[in-house]
């Protein structure tokens, strides 16, 4: 996704190449008309890479279901977030073809929440597609620039999402960076609500040994009717030490300087999430279910850094509470002379409908 750079997929074999291209170069230079090996393709164009937005399609669907514009908002977040790790989860750095003039690349997925419906939708972008799937479509509308247009619907959900990118490619030394310029729009019919959002720069790194890509740079999701918006941020790599593919993301509620709601982690990895008022969502399933993710996939190393996260997160929040002299306050129990009681219990609602 997102016109990413090149990577060798034998550096020993190809280096020499690589060296007396790079030689050419220099720093800043513009690389829309630098031709490169074959052999440091993608093997699928950047139009069909777009359509990577979509691995998640329940992610995608989930944002018409929330309740609030609040709980839209995250799912909206939640989505976009997503969009990342289902075009790049290996890391690994790669240049897709560049589009040609006039090129279209068009596809479909079947709804993941639907049955099946035999409905053919009238002019929809992909050709017979069905009341219950959700179509792509993607075009290179212009060659200098170099400007992708792709267009996304989903009738039953009366949802759409209609976005540009240009994409400006330099060459840094030891690396190349990929800025996408423009803006993107998610329609929701039925609550008559747009949000505005864009995407980060890529840079290959390590372009002379093995190859890698991370997203770096500031990005936004507004949504102008309800005034919640998201600030983003991937954080590339420091030179010495830190890690990779970080991101922070903080969602605001209207004319609000504190965030409602804060994610950390890694985009390729794990991402948490923690409310304004320090509440993480503690439920058992979702504390858990990276290592379990990790385990049913078989990868015990995953899951033991999954594992001890969670742990010291745990241990951090106990410090913290024992610096300010905070007590820890259960959510749905209390405790009357040794014993715990759940709060708002079956008992205490029939006698408070009694009285």
């Amino acid at each position: 996704m997102m016109g990413v750079v090149f990577a060798v997929e034998d550096t020993r074999e190809h280096g020499s190449v690589i060296m007396h291209m790079i030689s050419q170069l220099s720093v800043g230079m513009d690389l829309t008309k630098i031709v490169l090996p074959t052999y440091i393709l993608e093997r699928r164009s950047l139009l069909e890479m777009y359509a990577d937005f979509m691995t998640f399609a329940d992610l995608f669907e989930a944002i018409n279901e929330g309740h609030s514009e609040e709980e839209r908002m995250v799912a909206m977040l939640r989505w976009y977030m997503s969009t990342f790790y289902g075009g790049r989860k290996s890391g690994l750095a790669k240049k897709p073809y560049n589009p040609i003039l006039g090129e279209e690349f068009r596809c479909c997925w079947n709804s993941p929440s639907l049955s099946q419906s035999e409905k053919v939708v009238p002019g929809s972008p992909f050709p017979e597609a069905l009341a219950n799937q959700i179509t792509f479509v993607g075009e290179q509308v212009s060659h200098h620039p170099p400007v992708s247009a792709f267009y996304v619907e989903h009738p039953a959900k009366r949802m759409q999402v209609t976005g540009q990118i240009w994409t400006k490619s330099k060459f840094l030394g030891l690396s190349i960076a990929v800025y996408n310029v423009g803006e993107t729009c998610l329609y929701l019919g039925d609550h008559d609500e747009e949000y505005i959002f864009n995407f980060p720069s890529a840079y290959g790194r390590s372009i002379l040994t093995t190859p890698w890509v991370e997203f770096g740079g500031k990005c936004y999701i507004k949504c102008s009717k309800s005034g919640y918006h998201a600030d983003i941020e991937f954080l590339t790599k420091p030179f010495y030490n830190g890690k990779a593919h970080c991101v922070r993301a903080d969602v605001f509620r209207p004319d609000d300087k504190i965030p409602v709601l804060t994610v950390k982690g890694q985009w390729n990895d794990v991402l948490l999430a923690k409310s304004s008022q320090g509440v993480h969502y503690l439920t058992a399933f979702m504390l858990w279910r990276y290592v379990t993710a990790a385990l049913k996939e078989r990868d015990v190393h995953k899951a033991t850094r999954c594992k001890f996260w969670l742990e010291q997160q745990q241990r951090e929040e106990a410090k913290r509470r024992m610096k300010n002299n905070l007590p820890w306050v259960p959510v749905s129990f209390y405790e009357v002379r040794e014993r715990w009681t759940y709060r708002n219990s079956l008992k205490d609602r029939l006698l408070d409908c009694a009285q």
